[in-house]
């Protein structure tokens, strides 16, 4: 019996896998405990069934000073519903028990991380089944504590560039992440938006040419017609807002737009 990928490796394999399709990798952003605990998993379960490549799965917090108004009511309201750290990593374990074999990255910001105990929280990530953390207010200047325990579990750290990244800041972060970089679309925090940012093919560009680790863009795709433009343009890309608000609708509805994103990328 093969032994299933964990980590990096489970990242390039997923990265393998939809590069020979000519396509990006799709990973969904959710919120664990959004509309309930209950709510979530069936979310991501049914995503997993419609062949999205991989998860962010979101770690609520009080202060997500990255995101935009959607994913603020929403990690708000699972904070209310009383879910905490342990909560989260409790839900990629029933989540792979349901066979679930997607890679799963935890999206989480540093404060409650910190709380919990960043060796004891990635430990305690991978043993769950966990692939990989993003944190979005930790810069990797300061990440080292995170870096050492994620490079003895194999688990990804993801790094965030932006726009407004210059070259020197380009050339630490692709030094210090693994797995791939998150890069951020636009100079702002998440959320649905009618289009995607003109200068988003010279920003891709200025980026591949200083580094060769994937990139995946998040911030601000939310149709179906935004995933076959950055389809050709990234190794993959992450729809947060607009999944979470269809999340909040109905199960149906985030079914329907997961299917819509999985189908526009590989027709």
């Amino acid at each position: 019996m093969t032994e299933k990928m964990q980590g990096t490796a489970a990242l390039s394999a997923m990265f393998t896998r939809a590069g020979a399709e000519n396509r990006a990798a799709f990973l969904p952003y959710f919120p664990i405990g959004y509309p309930t605990y209950a709510d979530s998993l069936a979310a991501i379960t049914a995503m997993a069934a419609a062949g999205v490549d991989g998860f962010e799965i979101g770690i609520p917090f009080s202060d997500p000073i990255a995101d935009g108004s959607t994913i603020q009511a929403a990690t708000q309201r699972a904070l209310e519903n009383g879910a905490t750290v342990r909560d989260c990593l409790a839900a990629v374990r029933t989540l792979r028990a349901r066979g679930i074999d997607q890679p799963m990255l935890m999206m989480g910001y540093a404060n409650p991380l910190l709380a919990y105990g960043t060796d004891r929280f990635v430990q305690d990530a991978c043993a769950a089944g966990a692939d990989g953390l993003i944190v979005p207010d930790l810069p990797p200047e300061e990440a080292h504590y995170f870096a050492e325990s994620c490079a003895r579990t194999g688990l990804a750290l993801i790094f965030m560039l932006a726009p407004t990244s210059n070259a020197a800041r380009i050339k630490l972060v692709a030094e210090r992440a693994s797995g791939f970089i998150y890069v951020v679309s636009l100079t702002g925090i998440t959320g649905a938006r009618a289009d995607l940012p003109a200068d988003l093919h010279e920003f891709i560009g200025r980026l591949r040419a200083r580094t060769d680790m994937p990139l995946v863009l998040g911030f601000g795709i939310s149709t179906a017609q935004h995933a076959a433009q950055v389809s050709q343009l990234t190794d993959g890309f992450i729809v947060g807002s607009a999944l979470v608000r269809a999340g909040g609708e109905s199960l149906a509805a985030a079914r329907e737009l997961t299917e819509q994103i999985v189908a526009a990328i590989r027709n």
